[in-house]
């Protein structure tokens, strides 16, 4: 059901800003499988040339290098665009109390230049990269999406204005809007290097070079984490669902299930001694809790399942074993 759902985005011209990023270069290998006409629009702070390599000579791909914050760039970039997928963003908590002002104009104020392109253009949908840190200080588990609590971090506040953003240009201008909030996606492409890179890429090339991954804390936080080709398929879903009461809403983009981090040192440890035995006996080192982190996070995929017909293909085992599969290929 799904394939003849997505095949209706063949001949159909896509913008996905982000999209030498992690997420976004994904999306658009998926999209070109799909065989609609891609515009990926990058300027490269924090995405890589290397993650479109796949299809950057492709007939149905375009490369536009420019920058969200500049209204004029994404006017020219969702120009006779159909639909856009939004990944663009400065990630990473503590990159955002490093460097507020950044990420608020990367965040917000590039996000709204994006709506108003969006607006201008007559896209006919507007999906875009909302986040589980607007659960924020929200004890609940698991979180559900009509119920958040206080942002921990300037990251939180820029991807919660992201949504009501998002909700005024429905009710203002009749945009049509889907937010995803993304519950720590990885996978292949996901950078390991850099001050600000995600635990699980950070932690295979650690264990690969037979260094020793330092957990921040006793090792008992958790996560939602969730395998890219999860998110691939919450994204396509979105862009194409045709159930009314679907659309202007936010979802949780996750699997539903949670890992501590001593549990996913332990999977990683055994997956990658497959390839390498003596990444089996590599200590795991210990150190203070980080700012902005919250204890734990669970994600509820029932609005998902039930409004878009999301079905995960990809529990954490699964996904971990895809991604130390890619990671040595590619990486080691």
């Amino acid at each position: 059901m799904q394939k003849e759902q997505f095949s209706k985005l063949s001949s159909k011209k896509i913008l996905v800003t982000g999209g030498a990023g992690f997420i976004g270069s994904n999306l658009c290998e998926k999209l070109i499988e799909l065989d609609a006409s891609v515009v990926c629009l990058d300027n490269f702070a924090t995405g890589k040339r290397e993650n479109l390599s796949a299809i950057i000579e492709h007939s149905n791909f375009t490369l536009i290098e420019g920058d969200i914050r500049n209204l004029e760039t994404c006017h020219r970039a969702a120009k006779g665009v159909d639909y856009i997928f939004h990944e663009a963003a400065l990630g990473s908590v503590p990159r955002s109390l490093k460097d507020p002002i950044t990420t608020n104009e990367v965040n917000v104020s590039g996000f709204l230049n994006m709506l108003v392109a969006a607006r201008d253009a007559k896209v006919k949908r507007f999906v875009y990269a909302a986040s589980s840190s607007t659960y924020g200080d929200s004890e609940n588990l698991p979180k559900v999406e009509d119920v958040i609590g206080k942002p921990l971090s300037p990251y939180a506040i820029t991807k919660y204005v992201n949504e009501l953003y998002a909700d005024i240009f429905k009710s203002a201008y009749d945009l049509d809007t889907i937010g995803l909030r993304y519950f720590n996606v990885f996978g292949r492409k996901q950078d390991p290097d850099g001050a600000y890179a995600a635990v699980i890429p950070k932690f295979v090339i650690q264990l690969m070079n037979h260094e020793s991954p330092l957990i921040n804390g006793d090792g008992t936080y958790s996560r939602d984490f969730t395998y890219i080709d999860n998110v691939i398929q919450m994204n396509l879903l979105a862009l194409t669902s045709e159930n009314e009461e679907a659309v202007n809403e936010v979802y949780n983009t996750a699997v539903g299930d949670r890992t501590n981090l001593l549990e996913l040192t332990t999977l990683l440890k055994e997956y990658l001694s497959k390839y390498d035995p003596e990444i089996a006996k590599i200590e795991i080192k210990h150190g203070p809790n980080r700012a902005g982190d919250i204890p734990h996070s669970l994600a509820s995929v029932e609005k998902a399942k039930e409004k878009l017909g999301y079905n995960p293909q990809f529990d954490i085992r699964a996904g971990l074993k895809e991604a130390v599969n890619w990671y040595w290929k590619n990486l080691k």
